[in-house]
């Protein structure tokens, strides 16, 4: 055992997922890129932490520590200190057997004559079920806190209950639910001494591990590291991770033992039809396009057509009565409209008032969107997820949006079963297809805002009441524009699938170059 390092319940998971990412952390800090959906995980955790101490000591008579301002080892002192105390602890530190954890919460078990029987240690996560790497979390924490001689009386992992409703006024009391796992984790310990002792030898190499790029550089979160280790690394010209949706089993084996990087070098009957199609296309530096497939699967919705496309905050603890955690908020929607005699035109919605949008945003959506007639959207799910969450919270409204949820039509699956770019890199997401369609502006155009999440983080900071009213109206010309492009983008699509040349807003739709069906 290296017992120059005290491992962190953190650097040992980062141990789990790669020896070179550990490696990282310890020594080479400086490398680490975090990305913006990782920085608003570490922001949900922070509060989700917070209620479940409030939660927790409804009388405020825990005590909360804070390694970053008092430094780890008068934590560990003070933390076992404060056992004698048999108070709530927050964040208390232990270390034993070459690791070092901090405890979300860590609670006096007392037995109903008020004696007390051990500690109830509790790991809080922000998602909405119980991972298998949190119940690894858990593992190590009781792995530690019993070599540290902490009597344990209950040890569980806590997550939002996404079924429950905010009544409102503060009021978070059955926010979280509880899945015990004292005697599970307790019977893990062997292995956890096992991470433990291999992190450590990883730890004090000399030299920094090589490990090949793959599927552990995004399970189950995505690696810090990535660009460095990217950057070190010979990029494939038709790189094999652009095949979609490697799921077979027979795939995932050859990609793994073979180390293929190409996919040049993928035999064509391992694959599906495609990824054949993508391997070909790419290999060739054609597009491909079925428009006899596309137009008859267009060809049954006719008349006036809606292009729809909405912006949705999910957070994990909601702040409006009637709200779920990670409920999709809408509080925003463009609509452009193709008339039957060619006329475009378009509709928004957009509420920065930092109040509940829902009931004006449906109100808005049934009024401009009819009673009849597709309505074009780019992954159905979503929008139809949010249309249904608005019909179950306001009756007056729900047979229009559960019509209106019936009249959704899904451009992305006809686009995935009838066209394909190289550009696109194995992706039909709306803003990998659209640059390839030319004729118009694109995503990466747009100044501010270019994507979901940074609509959300711009509809967050616009809300905020220390957001300027020069700054909030900047980020709603952006969330305007980002929104307005996404279903002229839809528009674009649909005519050039359709094979109808399209004049309005921008330029018409073109046909990308080198077309092959």
């Amino acid at each position: 055992m290296h017992d120059g390092f005290k491992l962190s319940k953190s650097r040992l998971l980062a141990y789990r997922q790669c020896e070179r990412r550990l490696w990282l952390e310890i020594h080479r800090r400086d490398l680490i890129e975090v990305s913006v959906q990782q920085q608003a995980r570490f922001d949900a955790g922070h509060r989700v932490g917070e209620l479940a101490r409030q939660l927790a000591d409804p009388k405020g008579q825990g005590i909360l520590f804070d390694a970053q301002r008092d430094g780890f080892e008068a934590v560990l002192r003070d933390s076992t200190k404060a056992l004698s105390e048999r108070r709530p602890l927050f964040e208390a530190g232990f270390a034993a057997k070459g690791a070092i954890v901090f405890v979300d919460l860590l609670l006096p078990d007392l037995s109903t004559d008020g004696v007390s029987t051990g500690w109830r240690l509790v790991e809080v996560k922000s998602s909405g079920s119980v991972k298998p790497y949190h119940l690894d979390d858990l593992a190590v924490q009781v792995h530690v806190l019993r070599s540290a001689g902490v009597e344990l009386t209950s040890a569980s992992v806590a997550c939002l209950d996404t079924r429950w409703t905010y009544p409102g006024g503060g009021d978070y009391a059955g926010l979280l639910r509880y899945e015990e796992g004292l005697e599970a984790a307790t019977a893990r310990g062997q292995e956890v001494q096992g991470w433990i002792d291999g992190g450590q030898a990883v730890a004090a190499r000399p030299y920094e591990p090589e490990v090949s790029m793959g599927e552990h550089c995004s399970t189950p979160f995505t690696c810090p590291f990535t660009a460095h280790c990217g950057r070190g690394q010979t990029q494939a010209q038709n790189a094999v991770h652009w095949l979609p949706r490697v799921q077979r089993k027979v795939l995932k084996e050859f990609l793994r033992s073979g180390g293929v990087a190409d996919m040049a070098e993928v035999p064509d009957e391992l694959l599906n039809a495609t990824q054949r199609r993508v391997k070909h296309a790419t290999l060739s530096g054609q597009a491909w396009f079925d428009a006899e497939g596309a137009r008859k699967a267009l060809a049954p919705h006719t008349g006036t057509l809606r292009f729809l496309d909405f912006e949705a905050a999910a957070r994990p603890v909601p702040v409006w009565p009637g709200s779920r955690p990670y409920q999709q908020v809408p509080f925003q929607f463009s609509l452009h409209t193709l008339h039957e005699d060619g006329r475009v035109g378009h509709d928004d919605f957009i509420d920065l008032s930092g109040e509940d949008p829902s009931l004006a945003f449906a109100q808005s959506l049934v009024r401009v969107c009819g009673t009849a007639g597709p309505v074009f959207v780019y992954n159905a799910g979503f929008e139809g997820q949010v249309i249904s969450s608005l019909a179950a919270r306001f009756s007056d409204l729900e047979d229009s949006l559960r019509a209106l949820r019936h009249r959704l039509v899904d451009l992305k699956p006809v686009t995935e079963q009838h066209y394909y770019h190289p550009a696109q890199q194995g992706k039909w997401g709306l803003k990998s297809v659209l640059p390839t369609l030319g004729g118009g502006a694109d995503h990466s155009q747009l100044e501010g805002v270019a994507d979901g999440q940074m609509a959300v983080d711009a509809y967050l900071e616009a809300t905020d009441p220390d957001t300027s009213p020069p700054r909030k109206e900047e980020l709603r010309q952006q969330l305007l524009t980002y929104c307005r492009l996404d279903t002229w983008a839809m528009v674009r699509l649909w005519a050039f699938l359709v094979g109808r040349p399209m004049a309005g807003e921008g330029s018409a739709a073109q046909a990308p170059s080198a077309l092959t069906s």
